[in-house]
């Protein structure tokens, strides 16, 4: 057994693991990214807690539009979409006015994935308004440290999105994921502003096995060069 899957208690764990992390150079922004019931927030969430830092959240809860969106489809994008750019741009321009090192946070979506969705969801002309918008705000988001993308098929995340039973999830159908991981599979395909660390997730469980999550810490730490990829067999970790 991992001697650090070995601590009495959450505390204790989650002390060695900081001490796990002393002396390296780490990131001070970390974007966790992925389709919809792949893990992101939850990985974000662990990461935050064990680097101790600040966790930054895309605010899909308080989208008065998101549960109409997945219930009825394409007409009501513009608006479910329009609010997650306000509220994203807003959460930008307050990182690291004051800090001349950039933000210190884990954060659970990466801005520029924004338009990923609108260009998957929206149709010509609602596209073109909404760059229209893009481009009045002016947004200039903060480069991430590390971008980690978690990647599963569309089968694992419908089993995931059912699992954990957020009402507004239930109308998720398999064509909407399958979209979703396309988009995000062409855009990570080109992405090269930040270090990227790939980890497919389809078989991992960050949230409840520690061998799994410090397998992932020691692919953070030992991150060398823009892209990187962790494709884990649970059986060895």
């Amino acid at each position: 057994m991992n001697t650090l899957a070995q601590a009495k208690t959450t505390t204790d764990y989650t002390g060695a693991l900081s001490q796990k992390l002393e002396g390296h150079d780490l990131p001070r922004y970390i974007v966790v990214e992925g389709p919809i019931g792949v893990g992101k927030t939850t990985l974000a969430n662990r990461l935050a807690e064990t680097f101790r830092y600040p966790v930054l959240l895309e605010p899909a809860f308080d989208n008065p539009f998101l549960d109409r969106f997945y219930r009825e489809g394409r007409r009501h994008a513009l608006p479910t979409q329009l609010f997650f750019l306000l509220n994203r741009a807003r959460q930008m321009s307050e990182l690291g006015v004051n800090d001349l090192l950039g933000p210190t946070l884990v954060a659970d979506f990466l801005m520029e994935k924004d338009d990923l969705f609108a260009r998957a969801t929206l149709d010509d002309n609602e596209y073109s308004l909404y760059r229209q918008i893009v481009e009045n705000l002016a947004i200039q988001p903060v480069t991430p440290d590390l971008v980690i993308y978690l990647q599963a098929p569309v089968s694992v995340l419908l089993q995931r999105i059912r699992q954990r039973g957020i009402s507004y999830e239930r109308a998720i159908d398999s064509d909407y994921l399958e979209l979703l991981n396309s988009a995000y599979t062409e855009f990570f395909h080109f992405y090269d502003a930040a270090p990227l660390l790939v980890i497919n997730a389809t078989e991992i469980d960050f949230a409840n096995n520690n061998s799994h999550f410090e397998a992932l810490l020691d692919q953070v730490l030992a991150m060398d060069g823009l892209r990187q990829y962790f494709n884990p067999n649970p059986t060895l970790l």
